[in-house]
């Protein structure tokens, strides 16, 4: 499951529990105002991996909307430092990106919720929202995700990446265009 909000500042990944009652249950208190887009995303016995998104509308004054210019610079997480390379560097709406993530140290590095990394795209405006898990990943300081983004548009990324038992997350902005412009 997946928090976002509107104004791209609030985000949360984590495992709903089931309970007795055959539903998913999370706490969570909202920490402001404004609409916030929880994606639940799950595989059914038996069936295709699902993802559901859902809109929610927390009372009060809403934020001023997101502007987001393109931004890999490194980020300092809780444990390590994590760098975004681009393949190609100037991703293309519709056609397929490498996002080549870099860790520092890449040591102690561990699986987190079953794998060596998540990644949660969304558009600026949260109308896309996909969840990956890396394309190539060992447990070293390399960690490739691959992603076609839907639209031309600007897309938040959040990373998360588990080293000696502290997840670490990180956010890049990346501008996606279209073929040709």
């Amino acid at each position: 499951m997946f928090v976002v909000s509107q104004d791209l500042e609030v985000f949360v990944h984590n495992h709903p529990t089931l309970g007795s009652d055959g539903n998913f249950h999370y706490d969570y208190v909202f920490p402001k105002s404004g609409m916030y887009r929880v994606l639940g995303d799950f595989y059914p016995d038996g069936a295709t991996p699902q993802l559901i998104a859902k809109s929610l509308i927390v009372p009060g004054q809403a934020p001023k909307p997101v502007a987001l210019a393109r931004d890999y610079s490194p980020k300092d997480a809780e444990n390590l430092e994590v760098e975004l390379a681009t393949e190609p560097q100037q991703p293309i709406s519709g056609a397929k990106t490498q996002l080549m993530f870099r860790v520092k140290p890449g040591d102690g590095l561990e699986k987190y919720l079953g794998a060596w990394g998540h990644m949660l795209v969304a558009s600026a405006d949260l109308i896309d929202m996909i969840h990956e898990h890396p394309f190539i990943a060992d447990g070293g300081p390399q960690v490739q995700f691959n992603v076609v983004f839907p639209r031309a548009k600007s897309y938040r990324v959040w990373v998360q990446f588990q080293r000696k038992g502290v997840v670490n997350t990180a956010h890049f902005d990346i501008r996606v265009k279209e073929l040709g412009k």
